[in-house]
């Protein structure tokens, strides 16, 4: 082996001793990926706090129109957030289940649309039916990423519905 190629294995192996480090300091984990994600999950939680307040009683009480508005509202929002979501880094070991995550999360909020639909139609119980679809495809979601233990990721919809 030649001086140049010598040095050269050696300018490599140093080089690779310090780039290893840098990519694990930078991989993403479990926990690193919760906390990028749940001030997203906050923000869209608090805003459908604002959005679905008293949609319930509107509902209850026939003003089916005003409630549909205001599900149509909560399904721009949740699409907003998805598309935020979709965007944080992953940990590659998770990408899979993440990515089935967000894909029934996007369903949420056509369902949230649907309800919205069958609400502005005046068809109270489609409506409800779509309510009950929402229920099962949160806890589908929610079932998913049980190992993150999140917390405003975690989709209830019966708190606003």
């Amino acid at each position: 082996m030649g001086k140049k190629s010598f040095a050269a294995s050696a300018v490599v192996l140093a080089l690779t001793t310090v780039a290893v480090p840098l990519v694990q300091a930078e991989e993403v984990t479990r926990e690193s990926y919760k906390e990028a994600v749940e001030p997203i999950c906050k923000a869209n939680t608090k805003a459908n706090e604002r959005i679905l307040k008293g949609a319930r009683g509107k509902v209850k009480h026939g003003q089916l129109k005003q409630a549909a508005g205001q599900f149509f509202r909560a399904a721009t929002a949740l699409r907003a957030t998805v598309k935020e979501l979709e965007v944080v880094p992953q940990p590659p070991a998770d990408e899979a289940k993440l990515a089935k995550w967000l894909k029934t999360v996007g369903e949420e909020a056509n369902l949230f649309q649907k309800t919205g639909q069958k609400l502005k139609a005046g068809n109270k119980n489609g409506a409800l039916q779509m309510v009950i679809r929402l229920e099962h495809n949160a806890n589908v979601a929610n079932n998913q990423v049980l190992g993150f233990e999140f917390h405003y990721c975690r989709f209830e919809p019966s708190k606003f519905t």
